[in-house]
């Protein structure tokens, strides 16, 4: 059991103003493996105050001051891999396959790809006889999600740090141990007092107290479209600047001339990663409805072979899902597709076999099914894959675009010239054609009621500057 009861406030670990206290849940056992305080508004106040402060110096450091700080952060971030990697898959459930490829080093990508933008950025340039000052936005409060913990803190403390702003991180409650991990790091390299600070706790009370807080220049969320909401109405009476990325119910276009059994295999793999834990998974397979039974059987196959079990054991695909409140949902949601006439191809509701306790997902596929179902519209958050039948790709891509979220996309064609103009008219934030994987340098963020603003390389970086034009000075 990992005690971590104090909150990083000012360049030191100080106790909580008023004690309450919540278990950390390891999923795959449904046992306490840590536990920490949660955090009040009187906890946001002192942190707040203590970034207002450093704002004042830190705000205006020079650039090579900065990329000094990120290499020195690099180095003591490079150190913690492993920390970061056991802490993440032991708090959510990643296997330790996807905890040491993926999870833990995003956040060193985030970094690396902060520094690259800081390295060349044009920070004043004259308009005719106008300056263009790109100046940081000062202090930024930071909601982040469990999912991907550790790349979802750093897409925006990094960038925020090379811009020379401050911040306040309120990490999830569920996955907290991974953000302690992180402010260890960030110490360790000697971030000045105040520049950065953690307060744990839950989205009611810290997080609102974040996002509402008059002395917070900039809120940045990640999380669900529904908690999104309530973080921009919290916003909204200190008229701050709000970033936020949220749901997503991403499209897979497989075209008549892909390559099917490649195109559906990578589909499958590509939704239960992470046990079908990311905003962006490409969780409705759309297929021409000749080949469907075609496409369906491949899927079937796949899913299949997916292993699902402890994430300390070699050869586990996917984990649990990180808790049972999601556990419960997603087993509501695949009852739901049941009931509503989606075809079950396999999985469907319970504990894989031999899993009696953890939050295990049996891998889950349904076929014909139709735009308007649930397992449609909602975003289920767990390895479960809907597929489509279409007529023709006028049907595809409307029916790709006919939903409330828009933050990713996905096409496959044998014809790259045809994929991307199909790519070109989805109403998504980002496209991934023929299997392409994410790029760090692009940016990352979604259409509609997927979210405002972009996170990741430089458009990210630029969410954390203001722009200032000061007339009469250029020649």
């Amino acid at each position: 059991m990992k005690e971590c009861l104090n909150f990083y406030i000012d360049g030191r670990w100080v106790a909580p103003a008023t004690p309450k206290t919540l278990d950390v849940i390891d999923p795959s056992t449904e046992e306490a493996i840590g536990r920490i305080s949660l955090g009040s508004a009187a906890d946001v106040d002192k942190a707040v105050a203590a970034a207002r402060r450093a704002f004042e110096t830190y705000g205006r450091t020079t650039r090579e001051e900065r990329i000094a700080l990120l290499e020195r952060i690099m180095g003591a971030y490079q150190a913690r891999l492993d920390d970061l990697a056991e802490t993440i898959s032991a708090e959510m459930g990643a296997p330790m396959w996807l905890a040491k490829a993926a999870q833990a080093p995003s956040g060193l990508a985030h970094l690396a790809q902060a520094l690259e933008v800081l390295r060349s950025y044009t920070f004043v340039e004259n308009k005719g006889t106008t300056r263009i000052l790109r100046e940081p936005v000062g202090v930024c409060g930071f909601i982040t999600p469990w999912n991907w913990p550790v790349n979802q803190i750093m897409c925006k403390v990094a960038p925020a740090l090379a811009a020379g702003c401050t911040m306040v991180l309120k990490p999830s409650e569920i996955a907290p141990l991974s953000g302690i991990l992180v402010a260890e790091i960030l110490d360790a390299a000697g971030v000045p007092p105040g520049v950065f600070n953690l307060v744990n706790g839950d989205g009611p009370t810290v997080g609102n107290a974040i996002s509402s807080h008059p002395g917070i220049d900039m809120v940045s969320f990640t999380g669900s479209t529904r908690a999104g909401v309530q973080v921009a109405k919290s916003a909204a009476d200190t008229v701050k600047r709000v970033a936020q990325e949220l749901g997503g119910k991403s499209a897979n276009i497989i075209l008549d001339d892909a390559d099917l059994q490649r195109a559906v295999q990578g589909g499958v793999r590509s939704c239960f990663t992470n046990s079908g834990q990311s905003c962006n998974a490409p969780t409705r397979m759309l297929v021409p409805r000749a080949r469907h039974a075609e496409a369906v059987a491949i899927a079937k196959a796949a899913a299949e072979g997916v292993r699902v079990g402890s994430p300390k054991t070699d050869g586990t695909t996917i984990g649990p899902v990180v808790s049972k409140t999601q556990f419960d949902k997603i087993q509501g949601l695949i009852e739901r597709g049941v009931k509503e006439g989606a075809e079950l191809v396999t999985g469907g509701p319970g504990r894989p076999e031999g899993l009696s306790k953890g939050y295990y997902v049996r891998p889950t596929v349904f076929a014909n099914v139709r735009n308007d179902m649930t397992i449609a519209r909602e975003e289920v958050f767990g390895p479960v894959l809907a597929i489509l039948p279409y007529d023709d790709e006028e049907e595809a891509i409307r029916i790709a675009n006919d939903t409330p979220y828009g933050l990713s996309g996905y096409v496959a064609s044998g014809n790259p010239e045809r994929a991307l103009r199909v790519g070109a008219r989805l109403r998504t934030g980002n496209v991934h054609l023929n299997g392409a994987g994410p790029d760090f340098a692009a940016p990352f963020g979604g259409y509609k009621q997927s979210g405002n603003g972009r996170e990741w390389g430089e458009y990210g970086f630029e969410e954390f500057l203001e722009v200032k034009a000061v007339m009469g000075c250029a020649g």
